[in-house]
């Protein structure tokens, strides 16, 4: 199994839209996501909640069947289409990929 991480810290200000309505957008967009492929055994999508600690606003945690099924979410045009809105409205990103 292939556990997969990414957590973004968002631009106050893009595409017209303040963080807390980016960060609402992206995670709508990576709720659309979660059934993309075979093999995704768990895909949770979470917004940084008011009042509770957090360094990152949006984070997604993922497990795969393998790195195959990890490949394949990577490629989908699906996943694809929706890099440009997410490299526009970061401001930083960190992500994790192991095996278990």
């Amino acid at each position: 199994m292939l556990k997969h991480i990414v957590m973004w810290k968002l631009k106050d200000h893009a595409e017209g839209a303040d963080r807390a309505t980016n960060a609402a957008k992206m995670k709508s967009m990576l709720d659309a996501c979660a059934n993309l492929v075979p093999g995704i055994l768990k895909f949770e999508a979470a917004v940084a909640q008011p009042g509770l600690e957090a360094t990152y606003d949006v984070i997604l945690y993922s497990e795969f069947t393998g790195k195959a099924a990890l490949d394949a979410y990577q490629n989908h045009p699906e996943h694809v289409a929706i890099k440009p809105f997410f490299g526009a409205v970061r401001d930083q990103r960190q992500c994790m990929d192991y095996e278990i």
